[in-house]
């Protein structure tokens, strides 16, 4: 395997901001080092933490400021997908420089119907215009969102020609055949599922772990089922987790997500989505609220953590 580190439970790291629409800087750090305390990895500035709405240099902030604060680096998976190379590079740079465990990279997004060759093209680029040995890409597929698929040829290119560089994917895509695909076609390859639903399931076929949403709000819970996968009851534990995911169904995921860690860890600066995103309503806030209380939702010390 590329690297031992590479495993595990990762949260795309919720991004709070001010009143002003200004990254809160100071919370995000308190925030990071609680998940980090329930033994979760930080994707930050995947989906989940408005990747897509904070400009690079913001990125580079608060990547900064993790380091700074002596967050481990070897727990961290920074996305740096952008429809920009030179965006890319400048954020893979800094990835590299601080020695994250790896990058989560979206390919370009804009354009769809994008050949696999300009996708190698893309990555294959910035991996050059980095030079680094220390740069460890995991892929990220979620053409629901990106429109724009990463296919096991393009995998299968990218890990022949950069086997130290290129060392995992996320598969967000939904479909769990598609990741058992890889699981089966790349037997070295980190391969995350993209939600803890497909936790266990991903772990019965050697993946390395998943990236997920809800490890937000109840980190602890899905690391426990990730730590205890050979034990009896896990699949207990796993229709949990199932049962929590689902009461977030149908509803728009980030906000919904930052208004449970403003409520549940007494921090209103949660609440604040950056536009084109809007709040949460308070009436959704009043139905989510009620079936969180029913499943019993832990945020062990949250409210502390942040304070």
């Amino acid at each position: 395997m590329a690297n031992d580190t590479l495993a595990g439970v990762f949260a795309p790291v919720l991004t709070p901001f001010d009143k002003t629409l200004k990254v809160d800087a100071p919370l995000f750090v308190k925030y990071c080092s609680w998940i980090l305390s329930q033994g979760s990895g930080l994707a930050m500035f995947g989906t989940n933490s408005e990747a897509n709405s904070l400009t690079v240099d913001e990125k580079l902030e608060l990547l900064g400021l993790a380091v700074e604060n002596e967050l481990p680096v070897d727990r961290m998976m920074p996305g740096t997908g952008a429809c920009a190379l030179p965006d890319a590079v400048t954020l893979c740079q800094a990835a590299a420089k601080a020695k994250t465990a790896a990058t989560l990279m979206l390919p370009p997004f804009y354009y769809k119907a994008v050949s696999d060759d300009g996708l190698f093209a893309f990555y294959a680029e910035t991996i050059e215009r980095v030079g680094d040995a220390n740069l460890k890409i995991c892929l990220y597929h979620i053409p629901q969102v990106s429109g724009v698929a990463i296919s096991l040829p393009l995998i299968e290119r990218l890990i022949k020609q950069y086997p130290d560089t290129v060392v995992g994917i996320k598969d967000s895509g939904g479909d769990f055949a598609n990741t058992k695909a890889m699981l089966d076609a790349f037997p070295e390859f980190r391969v995350f599922c993209g939600s803890e639903r497909f936790l266990l399931e991903t772990m019965k076929h050697n993946g390395a772990g998943c990236i997920s949403a809800m490890a937000n709000v109840h980190p602890g819970a899905i690391v426990n089922l990730y730590e205890t996968r050979a034990n009896d009851g896990a699949q207990t534990k796993q229709d949990a987790l199932n049962a929590t995911r689902a009461a977030y169904d149908g509803i728009p995921m980030i906000a919904a997500l930052k208004r449970t860690v403003a409520e549940y860890g007494k921090a209103p600066g949660f609440k604040t989505m950056r536009p084109p995103l809007v709040d949460f309503s308070d009436e959704g806030w009043e139905a989510l609220k009620t079936k969180l209380g029913a499943l019993s939702l832990k945020t062990p010390n949250l409210d502390k953590a942040l304070s």
